[in-house]
C-alpha cells in the first residue's frame, strides 16, 4: 500500500478502498471487526490522570476498576466473519452461527447491523456497521448480497 493510500481516511481504519482486495473482487478467507486499539491509548491516558484522586481518600482506589473493565470490554467484543460461520463476541458470552443458519441482516438504529436467524430470532454483531456491509458481503461467499450491486 502507498504513503498516499495510508493517508486516505477509512484506510488506516481498515474499510475497504480501492487498493484492498474486497474492492478489486477478491474475497478474504477472514475478517475481524473490532474498536479501534486506538480507544486503549485513551484508557491508558485516564489511568495515569486518575493517580492522584485515587490515592486522595481510602477507597477510591477502586476507580482504577473502570478503565481495567473498560478495556477488557475494547480486546474482548468483536464479530469474526469467514466462510463457515459468523462468530458474535460480547463481553461475557460468544456465539457462533453458521451461515446456514442465518437469512439475512438487519439495519438498526445508529448504522447497527443484526443478523436474522431462520427461527426469527436476532444476534447484534457487535462492532459491523452499515458501512462493513461490501466486506460481510464479499466474506459471506454469495450468501449475502453485496449491497453495491455491483
Amino acid at each position: 500500500m502507498s504513503d498516499e493510500e495510508r493517508s486516505k481516511p477509512g484506510v488506516a481504519e481498515g474499510h475497504v478502498s480501492a487498493a484492498d482486495p474486497i474492492a478489486r473482487g477478491e474475497a478474504p478467507a477472514r475478517l475481524v471487526f473490532r474498536r479501534s486499539p486506538l480507544a486503549l491509548a485513551a484508557l491508558a491516558f485516564f489511568l495515569v490522570a486518575a493517580i492522584p484522586f485515587a490515592f486522595g481518600a481510602p477507597w477510591l482506589w477502586l476507580v482504577y476498576l473502570v478503565p481495567v473493565g473498560l478495556a477488557y470490554w475494547v480486546v474482548r467484543v468483536r464479530t469474526v466473519v469467514d466462510a463457515e460461520s459468523v462468530t458474535a463476541r460480547r463481553l461475557l458470552t460468544s456465539r457462533r452461527v453458521p451461515w446456514s443458519e442465518i437469512s439475512s441482516l438487519r439495519l438498526g438504529k445508529k448504522s447497527r447491523v443484526s443478523a436474522v436467524l431462520k427461527d426469527e430470532s436476532e444476534l447484534p454483531l457487535p462492532t459491523v456497521h452499515v458501512r462493513d456491509l461490501p466486506a460481510l458481503a464479499a466474506v459471506s461467499g454469495g450468501r449475502l448480497p453485496d449491497p453495491a450491486g455491483e
